[in-house]
């Protein structure tokens, strides 16, 4: 992770910029994102939140939200941008948060450079920070098979839903449903998302 970490560190600007507001999002995005988080009753936590454009688009509809963020340089800008906003630097494989804390983790496109045999210590924490019953939406790049390819900033991985739901069961997840989509061009790679929801024997379980 030091060197994904370096190397958003390095682009933070740039990225910020070319990605970090609600104008650079798709329309289907934008209308699954906020249908689901509108069903969410409770505190959400936008993990992976990059520059706080989700956090504070979700903070605008009256959501309770917190945003984390491995990059130093994306917390700082996602405070300036959303001062309404809790941003703090933290880890996802390693969250300094309280157990059955949260009702909802957005995860849109932040776990896209762990590698499969990791990907779990991720999910176990989202696991651990939900409430019982409570929801994840995942954000990833996809395709017919589990691969990686040469991201912008680091090395990514594709997944098939029906592998990287195999790992939310795994994890205690329930799948609710899985949405995908393609492009005729070669920009966006094609995308897909996950909802889930946490059982209540995993939830059992953690605490």
């Amino acid at each position: 992770m030091r060197s994904i970490l370096a190397s958003y560190s390095h682009r933070a600007d740039e990225y910020a910029e070319r990605l970090g507001s609600m104008t650079s999002v798709h329309p289907s995005d934008l209308q699954l994102v906020t249908a689901w988080a509108d069903e969410v009753r409770g505190p959400l936590l936008d993990a992976g939140c990059g520059p706080g454009h989700w956090s504070g688009y979700l903070a605008r509809r009256g959501v309770h939200v917190r945003g984390i963020d491995l990059v130093p340089a994306f917390v700082e800008h996602a405070r300036t941008a959303h001062p309404q906003v809790m941003f703090d630097v933290a880890d996802v494989d390693a969250l300094p948060l309280p157990a059955n804390s949260f009702a909802g983790v957005l995860a849109w496109y932040s776990l896209i450079h762990h590698r499969p045999g990791d990907i779990r210590r991720a999910l176990d924490q989202f696991a651990r920070v939900l409430r019982p019953g409570g929801g994840l939406l995942l954000g990833f790049f996809t395709g017919p098979a589990l691969e990686e390819f040469d991201h912008a900033v680091a090395t990514a991985y594709r997944w098939p839903p029906e592998v990287l739901s195999d790992e939310l069961r795994a994890a205690g997840f329930e799948v609710i449903e899985t949405h995908t989509r393609t492009s005729a061009r070669p920009q966006p790679r094609p995308h897909g998302a996950i909802l889930a929801q946490l059982s209540h024997s995993r939830a059992n379980l953690i605490s």
